[in-house]
């Protein structure tokens, strides 16, 4: 699983992801289901109304959770924050003692007493921090979202869980107009009306708590697809409240990109249906911002800006929902007890973010070149930028330390490196299986065996997978993972990248119209409120050719005003444009208003790329090819 991060200004725009056992009391509750009930009709004050009838405890106290971490995000999140007016109701109706016990738990006592919990839930998009659902969580995707026209239902934020309870079944009851359209990957039992036809009940089904929070949901004026990519549906739900982008737009991009996928990924099948859900964020003051795409095993909730270009938009989607949809690989069918037991309460986690997130950042990468939709320089670029990031980063530390510890500092602050030196790590595990096999097998073919000798419901053994993956393949790695991976000396990427016959070198390399080697072209001045360009522009073939001069200000772009404020918002919008837009951008030099109204073209810069050695061997060549193409 993954989060995907999207923050630019004054920074690289990166697109950019456990437990114990539960041991279940003697109790009557642990064979019923828990009868679940989220009222979208009883909307007030931005907060919906939730019941949960456990059935009878005879256990004298029991407590109840909402999610402090939820899986894919690797930070706190405290969903129980955005409870209000917790109730614990017995048989009669009358409120019974709770003690709140932290930001997520409330203790029940005479539980035997209990017939339900009822509460109410803020949503988080419309009072997100910037980049965040609050100060110190994920981002969007992982967020809730109420309004009349929409509901993005990620149910780890409005269901909660009783500690003694979760591997119990749930049977969730969602009461909504009957006007909205609504997709849900999770079991729909039934379907009621009420009598004048305007309200829906639908009862959908869960065996586990797990379930609950794996399966989102989606209701609103949405708009929606469905297709089929070899033996699995894919369903694809927009909401974008302007109407700028539809489903049946983003279809064809999603196709193929999802078919080469599964040309890709071979006899790798895991799931019979995969949904998509995207929230397009109007920018205002109350929308999310923290763009991106969380992924669940089967799903994937995407946030992304309504404003972009509807090219820029498809392209986006490429990168975040392939890395998704790629974790049908890992963690759905080869991972950890971590992952398998997870706690959402007290978390503990796998040493191997090296595989869940950076091979599967790696495949989202390789596919791509490896099914002819870019050009092998595009991805040879790609792979050095991950490069370049990852070196900003702390390039000494032990990624196995750093994953188990992931929630603390430092490691906390180098998670984002797993889409970046994990993706390497990938690439580098790839490449020395390649040469023990003389180019026959690759990290791909390692997956496939791990995922048939564990499978989605048999967690491997945290602490053996190395030993185990070694033997599966060639002593090489051994040295690697100790070396590189356990331990703590930075990789030479030039002996990897000399195998398959690369070095890195100058090149004319296509150039963004706002980044340039993960750093911006332009920077802001506070006490003017003002963005200007910098030198490094100049470099950049594109706006040289538009006269731009060092200090310009930008006044707006495409009509919107530039400040400081809505600088990240707007320039993300920059970062996706592509070759043919019609772009309006006002300068102010010195007084005079300068105008640049024109059609994009790719720009260009000098700068180090990876460049295919002029001397390789036959052998460097083979092993190339086979990396790229096997």
């Amino acid at each position: 699983m993954k989060t995907r991060f999207l923050s630019l200004f004054l920074a690289t725009l990166i697109l950019t992801s456990c437990g114990t056992r539960i041991n279940t009391a003697n109790d009557l509750a642990i064979n019923t289901p828990i009868v679940t009930a989220v009222d979208l009709n009883g909307v007030s004050n931005d907060k919906v109304p939730v019941s949960i009838d456990p059935g009878r405890f005879t256990t004298e106290t029991v407590i109840f959770r909402l999610p402090k971490v939820v899986q894919g995000t690797y930070a706190v999140s405290d969903f129980g924050k955005y409870v209000d007016d917790f109730k614990a109701l017995d048989y009669q109706g009358n409120e019974m003692s709770v003690s709140k016990l932290d930001t997520n738990s409330w203790s029940i006592s005479n539980a035997k007493e209990l017939d339900k919990v009822t509460y109410l839930v803020n949503d988080t998009y419309d009072i997100e921090e910037e980049g965040g659902i609050g100060k110190d969580t994920p981002f969007s995707p992982a967020g809730t979202n109420i309004e009349p026209n929409n509901f993005v239902l990620n149910l780890h934020g409005f269901i909660g869980y009783f500690d003694v309870l979760r591997n119990n079944s749930y049977t969730v009851t969602v009461t909504a107009p009957k006007s909205l359209v609504h997709t849900s990957a999770l079991q729909n039992i039934e379907t009621k009306y009420s009598q004048d036809g305007a309200t829906m009940i639908n009862t959908y089904k869960a065996d586990r708590y797990f379930e609950i929070t794996d399966n989102p949901m989606m209701y609103g004026a949405l708009d929606v697809e469905e297709f089929q990519v070899g033996d699995i549906k894919i369903v694809l739900s927009v909401y974008s409240p302007n109407k700028v982008h539809t489903a049946a737009s983003l279809k064809t991009t999603i196709y193929k990109m999802m078919q080469a996928q599964k040309s890709y990924l071979g006899d790798i099948n895991s799931t019979p249906r995969y949904d998509i859900y995207v929230y397009l964020s109007e920018g205002k003051k109350d929308s999310p911002k923290g763009f991106g795409a969380l992924e669940h095993h089967t799903s994937t909730v995407v946030v992304m800006p309504e404003q972009m270009a509807e090219e820029a938009l498809a392209s986006s989607l490429i990168d975040v929902v392939s890395h998704e949809f790629f974790h049908i690989v890992t963690p759905l069918t080869v991972h950890s007890e971590d992952v398998h037991y997870f706690d959402y309460n007290n978390p503990t986690f796998s040493k191997h973010l090296w595989m869940y997130e950076g091979v599967t950042e790696y495949f989202a990468t390789l596919f791509q070149v490896n099914q002819g939709l870019v050009e092998k320089e595009a991805f040879y670029n790609k792979i050095l930028g991950k490069m370049q990031s990852s070196m900003q980063m702390n390039d000494a530390m032990s990624f196995t330390i750093m994953s188990e510890n992931v929630l603390k500092q430092p490691y906390k602050d180098q998670y984002i490196n797993v889409y970046q030196k994990g993706a390497l790590i990938g690439m580098c595990v790839d490449i020395l299986i390649r040469e023990g096999s003389n180019g026959a097998r690759g990290i791909l073919s390692l997956m496939k065996a791990l995922s048939t000798k564990y499978g989605k419901d048999k967690p491997f053994d945290d602490d053996t997978l190395f030993d185990e993956i070694v033997e599966m393949t060639y002593p090489s790695l051994r040295e690697f993972f100790d070396t590189h991976v356990i331990g703590d000396i930075p990789i030479n990427y030039d002996d990897f990248l000399d195998k398959v016959g690369l070095e890195i070198g100058e090149s004319k390399i296509e150039a963004n119209y706002i980044l340039m080697n993960g750093a911006p072209i332009v920077s802001g001045d506070p006490q003017s409120n003002t963005i200007f360009f910098t030198e490094m522009a100049l470099e950049n073939s594109f706006w040289e050719a538009q006269g731009i001069q060092p200090n310009d200000i930008i006044k707006s772009i495409n009509g919107n005003e530039l400040t400081l404020q809505n600088a990240n918002e707007i320039l993300q919008e920059v970062f996706f444009w592509k070759p043919g837009q019609d772009i309006l951008v006002v300068l102010d030099r010195q007084g005079e208003e300068i105008i640049i109204d024109t059609t994009t073209t790719q720009g260009y810069t000098l700068g180090k790329g990876l460049i295919e050695k002029s001397d390789a061997t036959e052998a460097q060549i083979a092993l190339r090819e086979a990396w790229l193409k096997g």
